[in-house]
């Protein structure tokens, strides 16, 4: 259990002022000046020894990332924060936006500086109106008390913009809000080149998410060993947990990374409605990643690690909890019908391979298939994922293999059922 102590996020919950007098009173802009003069290459090595990964689901090692931006281009350097948080379950960005946005400011002139560059853009949701709100006044205060702007206290000329974009998921994936930020449709791009290489504007930049972004003075501050020392190994410091579904009481909170499932649930959330033995099936990490079983979850811990032993994955870490009410086949049908959704159409396998899956779950629903279909559509999930520009075909084509690999009983029960109650009524 995290020590109160030890959390960074300390008015996650909107009881304090999020203004900068409170956020100074909770530590943030805490001279950071100190933090600056570590250095470029002294803050990416601290922030690469606290062994902090990518929180926005890639779990990709943050200051490796922040390694690739080249040291000598005459081309500016951009930092873009990827606040378009649209991945179903997950809602923590929004929390660090609406009651601790002057962490996310401080974290971007921080990291910014690392990068060299002189301007951050912080992309928002579509849907987030307060959250944005609150971001743009944590900025302004922070212009008018001279922390960032030309000429700030901190001697690196640092400008931060937010950028509000109209509600797509595909935004989400780092090149699409690039091309997005610049005005274009938002459709994603081939990689090589990485955005370190040719990003926004065709100059070097790095993406990251909010609750990467945000941690790191806190890090700087306290040092990396502090952060290693929380968590597991390759999976160290706090994390946030968005817990939503079959719970007594939903919530976000700040824990250790890899403490167990049933702690977590149990302790912040009042446990699985109707107890423990109700579960049915967890989605681990917003609804992108394929769900698993109760036998599974009995010893679960939640980590990058452990989660991907078990062929699904920590993502955003946002947890949604299914009791034995929920209809397992409907549930993965309505996420597919949500990628088939937000598919951009710019790779056949998706634009077409999002809507057959689909299609096939909703009769599979009622029972209306044939059992070669099951390993048919497990077939055309293995064509989607990987052979697109984008992940958004591997988030398609997971929850589906997800149900498959967990529930096939369930989906052969039902086609049965069905055949068996045609007979009937024919005789």
């Amino acid at each position: 259990m995290l020590a109160d102590k030890d959390r960074i996020f300390t008015n996650l919950y909107g009881f304090h002022d999020w203004r900068l007098a409170g956020a100074r009173s909770r530590g943030a802009w805490d001279n950071t000046k100190a933090l600056i003069d570590l250095g470029q290459d002294g803050i990416i090595n601290e922030v690469k020894a606290s062994g902090l990964r990518g929180r926005g689901g890639a779990g990709f090692p943050t200051g490796l990332k922040w390694s690739f931006m080249p040291k000598n281009d005459p081309r500016p350097s951009y930092l873009v924060v990827n606040a378009d948080e649209s991945e179903p379950g997950s809602c923590k960005d929004r929390e660090i936006m609406r009651h601790d946005p002057h962490l996310l400011v401080e974290g971007c002139l921080v990291a910014s500086f690392a990068m060299r560059a002189h301007a951050c853009y912080i992309y928002v949701r579509g849907e987030f109106i307060r959250e944005r709100e609150h971001l743009q006044a944590a900025i302004d205060e922070a212009y008018a008390a001279k922390l960032i702007g030309k000429d700030n206290i901190h001697g690196w000329d640092f400008d931060c913009y937010v950028h509000h974009g109209a509600g797509a998921y595909i935004c989400g994936e780092e090149t699409a809000l690039l091309e997005s930020l610049e005005g274009k449709k938002g459709q994603p791009r081939l990689k090589p080149p990485f955005p370190a290489n040719s990003g926004l504007y065709g100059a070097p930049t790095t993406v990251n998410n909010v609750e990467s972004i945000a941690v790191v003075p806190t890090i700087l501050r306290r040092g990396a060993t502090w952060f290693s020392a929380l968590g597991k190994p390759n999976n160290t410091g706090t994390k946030l947990f968005q817990i939503s579904g079959h719970v007594e009481r939903p919530c976000v909170v700040e824990e250790e990374m890899g403490i167990p499932l049933r702690e977590l649930l149990e302790k912040h959330a009042g446990g699985v409605r109707g107890g423990w033995d109700n579960l049915l099936a967890v989605i681990p990490g917003g609804s992108s990643m394929p769900c698993l079983p109760k036998e599974m979850c009995d010893d679960l811990t939640m980590d990058f690690d452990s989660l991907s032993k078990l062929k699904s994955g920590l993502g955003t870490a946002a947890i949604i909890v299914m009791d034995k009410s929920t209809d397992i086949i409907a549930a993965i049908r309505r996420i597919a019908y949500f990628y088939k959704h937000e598919s951009c159409g710019q790779c056949t396998p998706c634009r077409e391979g999002t809507g057959w899956m689909w299609r096939v779950l909703e009769r599979m629903e009622r029972g209306d298939a044939e059992l070669e279909e099951i390993d048919l559509l497990f077939d055309v999930s293995k064509q989607v994922e990987g052979h697109t520009i984008c992940a958004l075909g591997d988030a398609a084509a997971w929850p589906v293999q997800g149900l498959l690999r967990n529930f096939r009983p369930v989906i052969e029960q039902r086609i049965k059922d069905r055949k068996r109650g045609l007979a009937v009524a024919a005789e």
